[in-house]
């Protein structure tokens, strides 16, 4: 019988799904998983009919547990690490919305997939962390999306000690943005991704570009170039339709220009 392959993805109803497919190891990312995701990305950013994505892991125990230790990401793996690290920076900077659907155990790289995304929505039994110093390495890639999304004592105390969080203190911390039920995440999942697919496309990635761009620029520079891109979004076919249907008190139908 023909080996399932450990990454696959499939699109329905504007949603496109990345599943780690590595159930038995923990949804561990190898060399193949960061091909095929890399692969998965291009796709999507060229499906019109795509307009959010949502990540998860196999089965109910993980959403991925880090790097496969024995499949290729040792410390001569650098051409695996800078795959990587390009694909962090891929979702990070995808022009499409992300969802992370967590499902399980969230640690060291999987916590990088997991702050890449624009949301991140946990079940309540879930468990994050970054484990590499009880082996003897330290995060370092996903330390640059740590490091942008928490305080840094907090970061320091979670990478140093490598204890494990639960998901109430993943959300305290900011790492994640909600917490529900396990019996609720499918609906909770469900209910974001049809609300984000009902946004206009070229909306969302005008201002998604807009948002991380502007991160890092002093106050008066950061205004300046938002009022630029404010004007760009306004001249779209949707902005147009939204101001349109609010007007006419209906549901806007967005085409993605």
């Amino acid at each position: 019988m023909r080996e399932e392959k450990p990454l696959h993805w499939h699109s329905e109803n504007r949603v496109a799904w990345i599943t780690i497919n590595r159930e038995a190891q923990r949804n561990a990312i190898n060399a193949e998983a960061l091909a095929l995701f890399h692969e998965a990305l291009s796709a999507i950013e060229n499906a019109a009919a795509v307009r959010v994505v949502c990540i998860t892991g196999a089965g109910a125990k993980a959403f991925c547990a880090g790097a496969d230790l024995g499949g290729g990401m040792d410390a001569d793996g650098r051409e695996v690490f800078k795959s990587f690290a390009d694909l962090l920076k891929r979702l990070a900077g995808f022009p499409k919305p992300t969802v992370a659907r967590v499902n399980g155990y969230c640690l060291a790289g999987g916590m990088g997939l997991m702050l890449a995304c624009d949301i991140v929505v946990a079940c309540d039994d879930a468990k994050f962390g970054t484990p590499e110093v009880n082996v003897g390495l330290f995060p370092m890639m996903i330390g640059a999306l740590i490091y942008r999304n928490v305080l840094r004592k907090k970061a320091l105390e979670m990478v140093l000690t490598g204890s494990k969080l639960t998901a109430e203190e993943a959300l305290d911390m900011g790492l994640i943005t909600r917490v529900v039920p396990r019996e609720r995440l499918d609906a909770a999942v469900a209910e974001l991704l049809e609300t984000l697919g009902a946004k206009s496309p070229i909306g969302m990635k005008i201002g998604k570009e807009a948002f991380h761009a502007m991160a890092d620029m002093p106050f008066e520079e950061a205004v300046d170039y938002l009022a630029g891109k404010l004007a760009d979004v306004a001249g779209t076919e949707d902005a147009r339709e939204g101001i349109m249907a609010f007007i006419e008190k209906r549901e806007p139908n967005f085409v993605g220009r």
